[in-house]
């Protein structure tokens, strides 16, 4: 992408990727989100500061998707019910798709 930016924060139509993957979740009824932060967390926590229902999970080291899901762990120990996990780099992710992967795991 030959950007200094995380990849979650890439523009978009002028919006950066991850605002399109919030607003899919929020369509689809998700009010709780765990944004991953790795790579220039502080540019990702400042552009979701003040969003309603984030939360942030530190990735120290980037190593995998799966490493990712692990530093949510703390976030979710208390969490009943079904959990999706999405990247933040998918401004293309559809709200309906997310609706029916929840509503097929209740």
């Amino acid at each position: 992408m030959k950007s200094e930016l995380p990849k979650v924060l890439v523009p978009v139509a002028g919006r950066p990727m991850v605002r399109y993957v919030i607003d899919a979740l929020r369509a689809a009824g998700v009010n709780r989100i765990v944004v991953v932060v790795g790579y220039r967390a502080d540019m990702v926590r400042a552009e979701l500061a003040g969003v309603p229902g984030i939360e942030f999970a530190d990735q120290t080291e980037q190593l995998g998707t799966g490493h990712a899901v692990m530093m949510c762990r703390e976030h979710l120990a208390s969490h009943d019910g079904p959990v999706v996990v999405v990247a933040g780099d998918s401004p293309m992710l559809q709200a309906d798709s997310i609706a029916t992967l929840l509503a097929d795991a209740t």
